[in-house]
Order: C-alpha cells, then sequence, then structure tokens
C-alpha cells in the first residue's frame, strides 16, 4: 500500500537520534509542504510539482531557499531507503545559484564564531558553575556538537588520554579530543559536581523528586540563555557558535582534511566555508596592524 506524502513525513520525523532542535527546524521547513501535498499519495509526486513548490519560495532568503531543498530531499531519500519510492524526485531537481539581479549572494556571515573578547566574558561568567563550565569547554575544545555531549555516558569519555567518540550525523562516528583545561575544569566536575546515581557523564538532579537523570537538551539551553543575557556583548550567541568557533580557530594550523574528519562533515565543501570566515578575520587584524605601524610612526 502506498503512502502519503504526511505519513512517510511524520515516520521520518520520529526517527531515533534526532535533538528536539533540529526536528523543530524540520518541521518549520516542512509543515507549509505538508499543508498543500501532504494528502498525496507519494507516486503522484512529480518533479514539476516539487520544482513548482519550490520556485514558489520567492519571499525567502537564498539560504533559506536552499534550506528547504536540502531538508525535502532528505525527506524523499528517506522515503526510498524505506522502500516507498524507486527514486526521488528531488533528485533531478537542481538548486539554482544566487540569482544577483535579484540581490541574492553568497555569503560568510551566515557562519558566525565567538570573538575573543566575548570567550573572555563568557568564561568569567562560567565560573559560576562547574558543570556547564565544564560542559561549555568541551564544546569549545573539541567542536562536538551539543547533542553529542549530553549523550555521552562517563565510561565513553577516556580521561586519561582526554578523548572520547561521538555518534555524529548520519550515524558516523568520529574521535573527539580536549585540551589541559578542559580536562581540569571536568575532572573537577566528575568528582565533586557529578550526581552518580546515573551513567551519564552531564547529570541532573529534579530539585523536588531528587530523581537524577541525564541533563537535558532544553535545560541546558536554558542554562545558557540565562548565561548570555548576563552581557550585552553575548547577544544572539549560540551554543552551536561554539562548534564554529573551534573550526574557525583551527583553519590555517591544520590539513582541511584533518579538520573536516574532526567536525564530522560528510562534504568538504562544508568545512571549506571556515576557510572563507578567516577572510572576516583578516579584514580586522589588518586595520589593527595598521593602527600599530602608524602609532609607531608618530612615536619615532
Amino acid at each position: 500500500m502506498t503512502r502519503t506524502l504526511a505519513q512517510v513525513a511524520t515516520e521520518f520525523l520520529s526517527r531515533p537520534g534526532l535533538s528536539p532542535q533540529t526536528i523543530k527546524s524540520y518541521e518549520f521547513t516542512l509543515i507549509p509542504l505538508l499543508n498543500e501535498y501532504g494528502y498525496l499519495t507519494l507516486e503522484i509526486i512529480t518533479v514539476t510539482l516539487l520544482e513548482d513548490y519550490l520556485n514558489a519560495l520567492t519571499h525567502l532568503s537564498y539560504y533559506t531557499r536552499k534550506r528547504h531543498h536540502a531538508i525535502i530531499s532528505s525527506l524523499f531519500n528517506f522515503a526510498v531507503r524505506k522502500g516507498d519510492l524507486k527514486s526521488s524526485p528531488m533528485a533531478r531537481i537542481i538548486f539554482c545559484s544566487p540569482q544577483r539581479e535579484h540581490g541574492e549572494h553568497k555569503s560568510e556571515k551566515n557562519i558566525r564564531y565567538l570573538t575573543n573578547q566575548q570567550l573572555q566574558v563568557l568564561y568569567q561568567l562560567l565560573l559560576a558553575d562547574v558543570r556547564f563550565h565544564s560542559l561549555v569547554c568541551l564544546l569549545h575544545r573539541t567542536g562536538a556538537r551539543i547533542s553529542e555531549i549530553l549523550a555521552l555516558d562517563l565510561e565513553q569519555v577516556n580521561l586519561d588520554k582526554r578523548k572520547f567518540e561521538v555518534l555524529g550525523k548520519g550515524n558516523k562516528k568520529r574521535w573527539c579530543f580536549y585540551s589541559q583545561d578542559a580536562a581540569i575544569l571536568l575532572d573537577k566536575y566528575i568528582h565533586f559536581y557529578r550526581y552518580k546515581a546515573h551513567p551519564a557523564l552531564f547529570t541532573a538532579r529534579h530539585p523536588v523528586t531528587f530523581q537524577v537523570t541525564r541533563l537535558s537538551y532544553s535545560y541546558t539551553y536554558s542554562m545558557w540563555r540565562n548565561l548570555i543575557a548576563q552581557s550585552p556583548l553575548l547577544h544572539g550567541i549560540r551554543l552551536h557558535d561554539l562548534r564554529h568557533t573551534f573550526a574557525t580557530e583551527r583553519v590555517g594550523l591544520m590539513g582541511i582534511e584533518e579538520l573536516r574528519a574532526l567536525m564530522g562533515h560528510e562534504n568538504i565543501q562544508t568545512t571549506l566555508r571556515y576557510q572563507k570566515v578567516t577572510s572576516l578575520r583578516a579584514e580586522f587584524i589588518a586595520h589593527k596592524a595598521l593602527n600599530i605601524l602608524i602609532n609607531d610612526e608618530i612615536k619615532t
């Protein structure tokens, strides 16, 4: 029996391993499509129908349309893997390059990372909470995703070699390595602040029932919002920006293939975006260097 697009989408969103944030992002993208075509069975959804739908998204930005294209492609690829379709109609739809006449362009600004000043303020604010301090430091020093860190059990972390293995996107495993400063924080948290009644690396205890559980995704983000609200300099900074910061700090210090492996990127083009970000930092450094030279010339 052929299933409808809505039925397949429901199963697509119910897959294990998806974080609440990812599910929310997928739902936001797919709901307009399902409102229009969710009742249709998969075999009557044609390339033309999907092309017309995507071409009508002119009110969205270039990168938002690109995300719609990628997520809808993932949905139909899922249908192929489940045996509902022999091939994906999205495979024949090529996402167009930005149209200059419409004011579209590829931008480096979609990658947000923390400056040295922001990092100093962030770590100063974290001093009051050892658990959150060690969690944030691990995110910054390893480039791991928040969902990957929260899924870790203590026994999965090699404390002597300062490394752990995570299960990332696409069910791919990779090793993450952390620094001495993160190790010191983590050791302090484990010995003095971690609740031992649960195998998770980062644990929490309910204030009323005293039940010990794995630190939740939602509570972590609540702590993050409260933290960054304490400084205007951190306004709008996301936990995921620590991952971007990790990557931009390492561009030029290692080969792009090595960085791709550490980040767990499927496509090398995703990693290459961080090389482009360095041009923004180069402009700041160039102006700073010029000011120093001019001041030196004035003094002499």
